[in-house]
């Protein structure tokens, strides 16, 4: 059985307010710092052999805090990626909101596809092909995927059985943990949306 533990980056400047996509150079802010350490305080105990991370910046800062006392490397997987949002990236959500797409990615968001981007089927197809990647690399292995909201919230609709356009009635906050276990007899989510408490 493998054991994939999936950690949402920690907190921006971005969260919340601008959809960040794929746009460079946004790190994590002080509070997300605190998130991903606290993210491996969680999980200091538990026997992971490999760190896979997101490309982008502020998922591979999540994931140096989760390996730093481990002697493991973080292993950048683009298949674990940001959805291409296209030219949505970078915009706030106010101005998303007054969209007409926008109403669409509520209601249907399966029948979207963002402008110049992907669709979520996309995106849950490849991170999904990941997953069973990483999965045979490590078929007896606990191992740790760092990414995006949307990402985990694909992969756990698509193991869970949830069609994608119900996918956004699952939570996941930043620098929260959610754990699939994929075996023989199937895929169980056993965790979703463990958030590690923050040391003030």
């Amino acid at each position: 059985m493998t054991t994939l533990v999936f950690v949402r980056h920690g907190l921006t400047s971005h969260t919340g307010h601008r959809l960040t996509g794929w746009h460079p150079g946004v790190s994590l802010s002080d509070e997300g710092r605190a998130q991903a350490t606290a993210a491996a305080r969680d999980l200091a105990r538990v026997p992971i052999k490999a760190i896979y991370a997101s490309p982008i910046d502020r998922t591979r800062e999540t994931a140096a805090a989760i390996a730093r006392d481990r002697g493991l490397d973080v292993q950048v997987r683009e298949g674990l990626g940001e959805v291409h949002y296209g030219r949505w990236s970078n915009r706030s959500f106010k101005s998303l909101a007054r969209t007409k797409l926008w109403e669409q990615v509520q209601r249907w968001p399966s029948s979207v596809r963002f402008p110049d981007g992907e669709t979520l089927r996309e995106t849950q197809a490849r991170a999904v092909a990941e997953v069973e990647e990483l999965q045979a690399l490590h078929p007896r292995d606990t191992i740790c995927c760092v990414t995006h909201a949307d990402v985990i919230r694909l992969v756990a609709a698509h193991y869970a059985g949830v069609h994608i356009d119900l996918f956004q009635r699952l939570a996941v906050d930043p620098g929260s943990i959610t754990v699939i276990s994929i075996g023989e007899r199937g895929p169980v989510l056993s965790m979703l949306n463990h958030r590690p408490v923050v040391e003030r």
